[in-house]
């Protein structure tokens, strides 16, 4: 069969020495592994040769380290790539050759002729074709197969087991366990656009393999060529239905590119997405006809087993996915249907991906809105309807409330099914300029209720049951410096908050009634100031610095704090 040698070469007469690794495994070659050996090592440029024994029951390894190799033993058979990556990994040269064990009249000038062309930089792989008596497994198996596969390919002896290549090019590959290792190389070495020549050595002689092992041979060399035309899209690019999917899913692809021009993309002319949608529809149905002819011959003839199921469910997903995209932009837009005095408009809206700088409550990414705005639900006037995400945007609450025009809104939850109905009074929707039907983003939302003065509930932690606490705020459409203002019971922190504070004076309020006015001045690092609410002392304190979107109300403003017992 096959040795593996690994030989030091140095080139004389070129820039730069060169060193060459041969690599030939062996399996039970007693009767020729000595000879192929010697002949190696009869090169004056031979430094090393190393025999990788693939399991041998004979006197192979034995024999081949008598004639001077060093040897490196498989405890048991495990194929031709198999010994050859063995050898590789051991090996140093920057030239590798692989050398067949089972030669009966390999000479020095064979080798020769195999390493020169890769040295002279005539080529970066070199592989052999000689005169032979067997050749079936190339000529029934291989040829066929490489032909209908990879037609650009047009060696005499693709299979043929004497080869070199640079060490830089077999690093990159995948080399296989078996004898599909040599028609690997060659294909692997096709698609990388490497330099492949073929050298004619003459007649050498191999041991005649039996029926049995051409058998087994041909399996593992139409299982690489296989292997690797699926892995370089050379299947995909034959089949039949292979290009019917192909051309489904272009076809599922431009429809959806065209509605989505058509809504989303103002430099697409309404003509053009059209067209494009047009065209896509036409291939979509023109192909899936074709696929479902196909499929159910498929089916038709087969046992409908659950193996076949899984099969078309994989080979069909590419579709069922490209369809659903299609389906749900068609709802979607569907869905924003509006009809007014005849007129039917499609106002498709997308939602809002809000991602957190500042993460609270260990929440990072959420999706908002948008928000549809209708009129109040019957006999609510002074109430607003708003979805929680709205609110959340807003840093509001449900039971607090907006001044609008000086008219007291409370913020109330959405009725059932409303999730993202925004249910506002005719007066406020006036103030606003908003009109029923409206729909408003995310990012939107604090635009349209900035400057608005409101009143929202702060927790209360601790012994302070009997206690309520509202801040009065403006909301504000963008990030300023603030302060953060800690309030203390009995000096243990029973709540927190923070907004923008600027020079001037902030009252503070008991059960709605003024209590005290507070003269703030920003060049204070830290303010302190004392509540009596009932029985208890409060104590508030205005700190460092943070950044917020909400502002403090002045005297002028509103309530700064409100104590309710």
């Amino acid at each position: 069969m096959f040795i593996l040698l690994l030989s030091s070469i140095k080139t004389v007469g070129n820039n730069k020495n060169l060193t060459v690794s041969v690599i030939i495994p062996a399996y039970n070659e007693e009767k020729t592994v000595a000879n192929v050996v010697k002949v190696v090592k009869s090169l004056n440029y031979i430094e090393e040769v190393i025999v990788v024994d693939d399991g041998s029951t004979d006197q192979t390894a034995q024999l081949a380290l008598e004639a001077g190799a060093t040897v490196i033993n498989h405890i048991k058979n495990r194929g031709k790539g198999a010994a050859i990556k063995t050898g590789f990994k051991s090996s140093k040269g920057e030239i590798v050759v692989f050398i067949d064990a089972d030669l009966h009249n390999l000479n020095k000038n064979q080798i020769n002729n195999i390493i020169k062309p890769i040295m002279s930089g005539e080529a970066d792989i070199t592989k052999t074709k000689f005169k032979r008596e067997a050749g079936r497994v190339t000529e029934l198996t291989a040829k066929p197969l490489l032909n209908f596969f990879f037609p650009e390919i047009k060696f005499d002896q693709p299979l043929s087991g004497q080869f070199a290549a640079k060490r830089s090019f077999l690093n990159k590959i995948k080399l296989e366990d078996d004898y599909g290792v040599d028609v690997g190389i060659v294909l692997d070495a096709d698609v990388m656009g490497m330099k492949v020549k073929e050298v004619d050595i003459g007649k050498i002689d191999h041991v005649l393999s039996s029926l049995n092992e051409l058998n087994i041979v041909a399996n593992e060399v139409v299982r690489t060529i296989v292997d690797r035309a699926t892995a370089y899209g050379r299947i995909t690019m034959i089949d039949s239905l292979g290009q019917y999917i192909r051309m489904e899913i272009l076809g599922l692809s431009l429809a959806s590119l065209g509605i989505f021009a058509i809504f989303f993309i103002r430099f697409v002319s309404l003509t053009i997405g059209l067209v494009i949608s047009s065209i896509g529809v036409a291939i979509a149905i023109f192909y899936i006809v074709k696929i479902i002819r196909i499929s159910y011959n498929v089916f038709s003839r087969s046992e409908g087993s659950l193996r076949n199921l899984k099969t078309f469910l994989k080979m069909h997903s590419p579709i069922i996915v490209s369809g659903l995209i299609l389906l749900a932009m068609i709802t979607t837009l569907v869905g924003s249907v509006h009809v007014d005095d005849g007129k039917i408009s499609i106002e498709p809206n997308s939602r809002n991906l809000i991602i957190f700088n500042n993460p609270t409550s260990n929440q990072t990414v959420d999706v908002r809105g948008p928000y549809t705005v209708d009129s109040a639900v019957e006999n609510e006037y002074s109430s607003i309807r708003m979805p929680t995400e709205a609110l959340a945007t807003l840093e509001l609450n449900y039971g607090d409330s907006i001044y609008i025009n000086n008219q007291k809104y409370v913020l109330n939850q959405t009725l059932p099914g409303e999730d993202n109905i925004m249910r506002v009074p005719y007066n406020a929707r006036n103030a606003m300029g908003l009109n029923v039907g409206d729909v408003i983003s995310d990012g939107d939302i604090r635009n349209r209720f900035n400057n608005f003065y409101s009143e929202k509930a702060l927790p209360l932690s601790g012994n302070t049951r009997d206690v309520n606490l509202t801040e009065g705020v403006v909301i504000k459409n963008n990030m300023d410096s603030g302060r953060a203002v800690d309030i203390f019971l009995n000096n243990v922190l029973v709540s927190s908050t923070s907004g923008i504070i600027h020079n001037g004076t902030y009252t503070v309020y008991i059960n709605g009634n003024k209590y005290k006015t507070i003269n703030f001045n920003e060049s204070s690092t830290n303010s302190t100031y004392y509540v009596q609410v009932g029985s208890n002392i409060f104590k508030i304190e205005i700190g460092g610095t943070t950044i917020s979107d909400m502002e403090f109300a002045n005297s002028s403003t509103g309530k700064f704090l409100n104590f309710i017992y």
